[in-house]
C-alpha cells in the first residue's frame, strides 16, 4: 500500500473476545495503527461482545494486555474492563440495534427463519423466504431480503471505487440471530455510524462481510456508512494455509509472553511468517514489511513456516 494523501477523522480496532488473541490479530492491529498514523484518523477500540455463549472476562481483559503489552494505541472506547463493562460493551447499544431491526421490519425487508445452521448451509436456499413465519415464533432467526442484481459500490483506500454486487454466501443473510441479539453484520454496521468511523481496515477474510455491511447500510439509508472508506489486508495463515484461530494456543499473544517472550520477539516472529529474517522492533517496522508485501501473496495467506526459531 503506498502511502495515502487522503485524510480521515476515525478507524478502529474491534477484536471479538471469544479466545486469547493471537498474532494475526496484532498484525491487523500494527497495520491499521500504520494506516491511522497515515491518514490522521483517530483510533477507537469496539469490543465486539455480542456473541453471549463465548464471551469471558478474562478474554475481554486480554485485549487490555496485549494492546498494553505491544504499544498499540487508542484514542477512543475503554481504557480497562471496568470502562468497558460500564459505557463501552455493545450491550449499551442493544436500542440502537432494535430500531434498525424495526425499520427493516417496517419496510418488510425482513423475514423470520427457523433453519438451523445445518439447513441453512454454506449458500442458504432461501427455505423460508416465503412462508410468513411470524417475527414472534419460538427459535427464529430473522434475515434481510436481499437482491442478488442489486450493484454494491466499495470506497477503497489506494483502488477508487469497486463495483459489485453480493456474494452467494451473503443472500439473505441473518441480522438477528435466533437468541434474540443482532448479528455481527448489523451490530458493526450500527456501532461504526454510531462512532463517526469513516475508515475501516481488516483482513481480506472480511471482504464479503464488507459487501454485507454496505448492502444493509443501503437498506437502512445509512449514507454516512456508504461513503466509508476500506482497506483489507492480506492474513496470516498456519502451515496448512488455514488462518489463525484463537484456539490455536501457540500463537496467542499471552501464551508467548507465559514463555518469556518480549515485545521485540512476537513482531519478529511475525515477520518470520512472511520470510522476513531481520529483527523487528515494533509495531511500525512490521507494518511496513507488511504493506509492502505482494497483494496476491498477501491474499493467498502467509505460512508461519520460519517462524519457530523465533518462538521456540
Amino acid at each position: 500500500m503506498e502511502e495515502s494523501k487522503r485524510q480521515f477523522s476515525k478507524t478502529r480496532v474491534a477484536p471479538t473476545p471469544s479466545g486469547f488473541l493471537h498474532l494475526g490479530n496484532v498484525l491487523s492491529f500494527a497495520i491499521t495503527a500504520a494506516v491511522a498514523e497515515q491518514t490522521g484518523a483517530k483510533i477507537l477500540l469496539r469490543i465486539d461482545d455480542l456473541d453471549r455463549d463465548r464471551v469471558r472476562k478474562e478474554y475481554v481483559q486480554d485485549i487490555f494486555d496485549t494492546l498494553n503489552f505491544l504499544e498499540i494505541p487508542w484514542h477512543e472506547g475503554p481504557r480497562n474492563f471496568a470502562d468497558y463493562d460500564s459505557e463501552f460493551s455493545q450491550g449499551h447499544r442493544l436500542p440502537l440495534n432494535h430500531k434498525a431491526l424495526d425499520e427493516l421490519k417496517q419496510s418488510r425487508q425482513l423475514f423470520a427463519c427457523t433453519c438451523s445452521r445445518a439447513q441453512a448451509g454454506e449458500i442458504y436456499p432461501g427455505t423460508c423466504r416465503d412462508k410468513n413465519i411470524p417475527f414472534d415464533a419460538k427459535d427464529v432467526s430473522w434475515r434481510l431480503k436481499t437482491n442478488a442484481s442489486a450493484e454494491i459500490n466499495v470506497n477503497t483506500l489506494n483502488n477508487g471505487i469497486i463495483k459489485t454486487h453480493l456474494p452467494t454466501a451473503m443472500q439473505d443473510f441473518v441480522v438477528r440471530k435466533k437468541d434474540g441479539y443482532p448479528a455481527y453484520q448489523l451490530a458493526s454496521v450500527i456501532d461504526d455510524v454510531h462512532f463517526g468511523i469513516d475508515l475501516v481496515v481488516r483482513g481480506v477474510d472480511l471482504w464479503d462481510s464488507t459487501l454485507a455491511q454496505l448492502y444493509l447500510a443501503s437498506a437502512l439509508q445509512l449514507d454516512d456508512f456508504q461513503r466509508t472508506t476500506f482497506h483489507h489486508h492480506g492474513l496470516l495463515a498456519e502451515n496448512n494455509g488455514k488462518k489463525l484461530s484463537k484456539s490455536a494456543g501457540d500463537t496467542s499473544v499471552r501464551y508467548l509472553r507465559g514463555q518469556g517472550k518480549k515485545r521485540e520477539d512476537i513482531y519478529t516472529a511475525i515477520a518470520a511468517m512472511a520470510g522476513h529474517e531481520e529483527v523487528v522492533k515494533d509495531r511500525g517496522e512490521l507494518a511496513a514489511l507488511f504493506i509492502k508485501l505482494n497483494p496476491q501473496a498477501s491474499r493467498a495467506g502467509i505460512s508461519k513456516n520460519d517462524a519457530d526459531h523465533f518462538l521456540g
